[in-house]
């Protein structure tokens, strides 16, 4: 009776004919089928399964009191009782294995509905921005990597190196569409995922992403170059230091040198400044490239020198260019840093009359509207004295161009006022007045006197309308400011 009751199904109550015991035992039995089945990946919960063998052995126990006190009328032999028992409990003992095979197979099924959503999320991104689907592309990796090391001789796992191929190529897609900038991020990713993934059975190589990335970087620090931005030298230097012996690293030099070149060909145009800016950001930012694991070094910092002394030859168009647009401040400026750089350039002395015209033309802008040349001396002669305490620096422009300073008058003082300087300044016959004669062309000529005393007093100007048969005096002297009379 006992072997009988361990089916589960009470068949030896049966025998006895306990036709309630048996109903219980089926009921047990049912409602733990209901539970099990289908076959759950979790398996049948622990608290009923040994509820269950509870039943089972109360059952048996049952079973056997009450068959050694009731009479059997079928089987007529104990041993085929026994006999039976035994052939019966192979019935649950196969559902057991049976079980187990459902369970493993719906294992499986869990697996592989993990697999696909991951396959779907590596789909969904993309159709998106990197930085967007970057999430969804982590989470997905992190899924094969999971099944691979938790779940090795699953169906699922097997499939990981094939969907890992779909996933390169797919992350690495804007490479494919020549996006370089937008791949460089995706393919610097796909350099990670061996170490993500263990770097066994990847169904692609380890290296798939490098050659692609060092011709992203190459190809996007270009592309940056040719618009003016800054982003090409973070690119170009991952270059050289990531992949140092690539065929793209040795295209780094010719492309700035190209750069360069492209560069001072604006030294010609219509705006040299922002050429000679650009050709002095270049030399920068190529000294700045780290070139020594590539061995390009040398080569590089040539690079820098050239730039920069493309540079340094375009100062001068600069400063006339300035000169022309009228910013005389900045023409002064410019023109004088070439002036301290280029000791032996032919243009120094033209600079230096450009100069002078400019600081005249920050006062009288009428004296800017013509560039000075280099002409000197004329016929009509115009005597410049200094009546007044101070060192007096005298600037001049118009048909030609050029600068003196007088001494201070050391007998001189200074004017109450305009109207009293009109009348008395530079006429004081008993007085050695520091002077200088000039002759100069007939036509118009500006005066610029600047005090060089530290007194604050404010420069003067004049201009002067310089014609044949006349005589010309310029007087400066100082009132509660700086003037000059003639």
């Amino acid at each position: 009776m006992a072997l009988l009751n361990l089916g589960g199904l009470g068949l030896g109550y049966a025998l006895i004919r306990r036709w309630a015991a048996m109903a219980g035992c089926w009921t047990v039995t049912g409602v733990l089928l209901l539970v099990a089945l289908p076959a759950d990946p979790d398996g049948v919960p622990g608290g009923l399964l040994v509820a269950h063998l509870v039943v089972l052995g109360v059952a048996a126990v049952h079973g056997a009191v009450r068959g050694l006190r009731t009479p059997l009328s079928w089987p007529p032999r104990s041993p085929v009782a026994v006999l039976l028992g035994l052939v019966l409990l192979a019935v649950p003992a196969g559902g057991v294995v049976v079980y187990a095979g459902a369970q493993d197979e719906a294992v499986e099924r869990m697996l592989l509905d993990r697999l696909d959503r991951a396959d779907r999320l590596v789909r969904t991104a993309g159709n998106e921005p990197f930085a967007t689907a970057e999430p969804d592309y982590r989470e997905a990796l992190a899924v094969y990597r999971d099944l691979r090391a938790d779940h090795p001789d699953s169906r699922a796992a097997e499939r990981v190196p094939d969907r890992l191929g779909v996933y390169y190529e797919t992350v690495g897609a804007p490479y494919e569409r020549k996006e370089y900038c937008a791949a460089i991020a995706p393919l610097e990713h796909l350099r990670t995922v061996p170490r993500t993934m263990g770097g066994k059975n990847l169904g692609v190589p380890a290296d798939w992403p490098d050659d692609r990335l060092a011709t992203s970087l190459y190809e996007c620090g270009a592309e940056e170059l040719d618009g003016g931005n800054d982003g090409a030298w973070e690119r170009f230097g991952e270059l050289l230091t990531t992949f140092p012996d690539s065929p793209q690293a040795r295209k780094v030099e010719p492309t700035v040198d190209a750069a360069i070149d492209e560069a001072a060909e604006g030294l010609k145009g219509d705006d040299p400044c922002s050429a000679v800016e650009r050709l002095r950001a270049l030399g920068t930012d190529i000294a700045g490239l780290p070139g020594e694991k590539a061995g390009l070094a040398d080569a590089l910092d040539k690079s820098a020198d050239r730039a920069e002394k493309r540079a340094r030859s375009g100062v001068y168009p600069c400063g006339v260019d300035r000169y022309e647009d009228g910013r005389f401040g900045e023409a002064i400026e410019t023109l004088n840093d070439f002036l301290d750089t280029e000791k032996k350039d032919g243009n120094r002395a033209r600079a230096q009359k450009i100069v002078i015209a400019a600081e005249i033309a920050q006062e009288i802008p009428e004296a800017g509207k013509r560039l000075p040349t280099t002409a000197s001396g004329g016929s009509i002669p115009v005597t410049v004295m200094n009546d007044s305490p101070e060192e007096v620096r005298i600037l001049y422009t118009g048909p030609v161009t050029g600068s003196f300073t007088l001494k201070a008058c050391g007998d001189c003082s200074r004017y109450s006022d305009a109207l009293s300087a009109s009348s008395r300044a530079c006429k004081d016959s008993g007085k050695s007045y520091p002077q200088r004669t000039l002759h100069l062309p007939a036509g118009t000529t500006y005066f610029l006197h600047k005090p060089m005393g530290g007194s604050g007093a404010s420069p003067a100007t004049d201009t002067v309308e310089l014609d044949h048969g006349y005589l010309y005096t310029e007087c400066a002297y100082i009132t509660e400011g700086f003037d000059f009379g003639l």
